[in-house]
């Protein structure tokens, strides 16, 4: 505890003989405070846990649902960064200026990219009460043009109530080459053999409770552990996946069947719940080809097993709270951040890549590539109808305000404050009510603005009562409102009269899954629902309604951030340039010129590398040529200059010309004079999930034809200069934001 002058109760004479020294003493309130851990999944659908239906392996989950609870009612936002944002304020994500994804600031205050700085963090209030605060994994909390390596750092997890951090701080990332920040800064990979960023996540949480107990052990503990998985890519060891290929051969139709069975003998659902309608653009699985079957069997199979190693990580972080003699007084929650993601498409892919680049490869295309799959080389989606499996018994997916897509699971364990190992509890919980749930079993006051209640009557009293009666949802124009047990629900057409909405009408007490619209029947119940929808709509700031594209959305946005400018000078030395900038694609028509020093034959290094060994480009020189890589989808480029870098100053670069479609010409320039030409037969904006380094490629190499880090000597390379021809395609990076969020 930090202390001034006026705060010493001690003396203070002209010597220390004459003096009375004094120290304060801990707050005598921390001891019994309980620790918590919250483990947000992503993009795990309701069904996916095995204590949920699953046939997915989840022990370690399991384990804390029947030492705890289950809550089989509980809500979140159909996106990640809203809910991130209401599970972290206990208040709607509208309020706090999180209306969408972090992603993008549509310049009105409900849409700011990030949460209002005035508005107070679970984790801050913790650690102003002596909490220590820590994070491993996923923030997506900040702006994309705020995450660069010189900030600013205000929206950043230190900045907003965090002790340390180690994680990724976009929406999804490689899981065998992450782009990591720790704290305030980027940090390199390990290059461990096997590396895997979900064991890298479990490691760093198990060393900040370590740490934590040795130095503050007369402190209580937050720790926040949000996994990639399970976003795509899907990536996992091959020893996961592969037993999943005979479990899944029955396909999503069958699977479905079987979790609403399970989910009815386990007690989670009513006996009488009934399994939503397929969706309409779902093909039913015996109407798939062979190799169809073949290929979505292997992508499900890709899923599960990486759900399964990220639920070993979470056995291990539990192993060490029961080593430590914390289990008992330490809160764990898990949960999903929003319903299973139909962004596969009606395909998927072995390589995700190629659906968040806009490009559906049939089955026949990916036969040849599943040896890879889960590896770096295959980095998987699942088609949209295993995400219709995930959500089980539910309709829609994320980004909907459906249940598909607003339903999570949610586990709960507290042996020291939980008597009912495997209870199941039915009570309407939203995000909104967590932190207000934990300040309160903290013994902490809350702020007067939250929007959430306390679920602490819940955890011993399977029948205490909801302590709210209403929730509130809007997301992409997509409506919904829940009332004492009624819900009203309307799906949105983008650029329609919000008026002519049709809202459906559902009794969820007698209606578990949300199947039977009863709008027909009580057309006065759904008006009273759509005024107190208007209502709420005001209380939370959710206006103006925008049903904007994300192309009209990116259009309007401010100009900030490297994407918008015309030209950018990169110096060997600096740090990596993250994937959030958006520049690390080759769709856009640039010129790159590298300024070298005192070149010499023989010296070798790469000058500009984007991307990594799934997919990018770069130029490089090596046995005295420059040349030009891009690897997209497996098709690679290699373009070598038709003459020999000249010694001493010169200037090395290439010019990249998109023409109609997909299709570019490169050129390799020397001194001003082009020394070859080739053509791309397909640029993308979403080469892999890594950014660009200068006078590098230092992790996963672009070229097969090196070895990392390949680096150029500083003292020859002085600068490499970007120049963008215009702005970026925003149509394409609007179409890319829409297929990875």
């Amino acid at each position: 505890m930090n202390t001034d002058a006026h705060d010493f109760q001690g003396t203070i004479g002209t010597t220390v003989a004459e003096s009375q020294p004094w120290w304060p003493t801990a707050p005598a309130d921390l001891a019994g405070k309980p620790n918590v851990v919250m483990v947000i999944l992503d993009d795990t659908g309701w069904s996916d846990f095995g204590c949920f239906g699953s046939e997915i392996n989840t022990p370690a989950i399991d384990s804390l649902a029947q030492t705890g609870l289950r809550y089989n009612n509980f809500h979140v936002t159909p996106l990640c960064s809203p809910t991130r944002a209401s599970l972290l304020t206990g208040r709607n994500h509208h309020s706090v200026g999180m209306r969408f994804l972090a992603d993008a600031d549509t310049g009105f205050p409900n849409s700011r990219g990030a949460i209002r700085p005035d508005v107070a963090m679970l984790p801050q209030i913790l650690r102003n009460e002596g909490y220590g605060t820590y994070l491993a994994g996923k923030w997506h909390l900040a702006p994309l043009h705020e995450i660069t390596p010189a900030g600013p750092f205000q929206n950043w997890p230190l900045s907003r109530g965090f002790d340390k951090y180690y994680g990724f701080m976009d929406g999804c990332t490689d899981q065998y080459a992450p782009e990591l920040i720790q704290d305030n800064h980027s940090v390199t990979p390990p290059s461990t053999p096997g590396y895997h960023l979900s064991e890298d996540l479990a490691d760093h949480a198990t060393t900040f409770i370590k740490d934590h107990v040795t130095y503050r052990p007369n402190a209580p503990f937050y720790l926040q552990l949000a996994l990639g998985a399970t976003h795509a890519p899907f990536q996992a060891p091959r020893e996961y996946i592969e037993k999943y290929l005979p479990v899944f051969a029955k396909g999503w139709d069958t699977t479905r069947a079987e979790r609403l069975e399970r989910q009815k003998a386990l007690g989670l659902v009513p006996a009488d719940t009934i399994l939503t309608e397929p969706s309409d653009s779902v093909r039913r699985w015996d109407e798939l080809s062979a190799d169809e079957r073949e290929v979505f069997t292997h992508l499900q199979a890709a899923f599960a097993g990486f759900l399964e190693h990220a639920d070993a990580q979470i056995g291990r972080l539990l192993e060490t709270l029961e080593t430590l003699g914390l289990k008992e007084n330490t809160i764990v929650l898990v949960m999903s951040d929003n319903g299973a993601s139909r962004e596969g498409g009606p395909t998927g892919d072995v390589d995700c890549n190629a659906p968040y680049s806009g490009i559906h490869r049939p089955a026949a295309e990916q036969l040849e590539l599943l040896p890879d799959l889960g590896t770096a080389m295959g980095p998987a989606h699942y088609p949209e109808g295993w995400a219709m499996a995930g959500n089980t018994p539910f309709r829609r997916y994320k980004q909907f305000v459906d249940l598909g897509g607003v339903r999570s699971p949610l586990v709960v364990s507290w042996p020291a404050g939980i008597k009912e190992g495997g209870g199941v509890r039915n009570q309407f919980v939203h995000a909104i009510d967590i932190t207000p749930t934990l300040l309160d079993l903290a013994g902490i006051e809350m702020p007067d603005d939250v929007d959430g209640a306390s679920l602490r009557d819940s955890l011993s009293d399977a029948a205490a009562p909801a302590r709210r009666d209403t929730q509130f949802w809007e997301m992409l124009g997509h409506r919904a409102i829940w009332h004492k047990g009624w819900k009203a629900v309307t799906e949105h057409v983008s650029g329609e009269s919000f008026d002519t909405d049709k809202w459906r009408l559902y009794n969820g007490t007698v209606d578990f899954s949300e199947s039977i619209d009863m709008a027909g029947d009580f057309p006065e119940k759904v008006e009273n629902l759509k005024a107190m929808w208007w209502s709420q709509a005001h209380s939370v700031g959710a206006f103006p309604l925008d049903d904007r594209t994300l192309y009209e959305l990116l259009t309007a946005r401010g100009p900030s951030g490297l994407i918008n400018r015309k030209e950018i000078v990169l110096r060997p030395g600096q740090s990596h340039v993250p994937f959030a900038s958006a520049i690390a694609g080759s769709d856009r028509s640039m010129e790159v010129s590298a300024y070298l020093t005192g070149f010499k034959s023989g010296t070798e290094g790469a000058l500009l590398s984007s991307g990594n060994v799934r997919g990018g480009y770069a130029l490089y020189i090596r046995n005295g040529t420059a040349t030009f890589e891009h690897n997209h989808l497996g098709t690679r480029v290699v373009l070598k200059a038709d003459a020999p870098v000249p010694e001493g100053d010169a200037t090395v670069g290439f010019r990249l010309t998109r023409q109609e479609g997909r299709v570019a010409i490169v050129e390799l320039v020397q001194q001003g004079t082009v020394t070859g030409r080739a053509v791309v037969p397909q640029v993308s904006g979403h080469l892999s999930f890594w950014g660009m380094d200068v006078g590098a490629d230092p992790v996963s190499t672009v070229s097969p034809d090196y070895v990392a880090p390949f680096a150029m000597a500083g003292s020859i390379l002085d600068r490499v200069v970007l120049r963008f021809d215009a702005g970026p395609d925003l149509e394409d990076l609007a179409d890319l934001m829409a297929s990875t969020e």
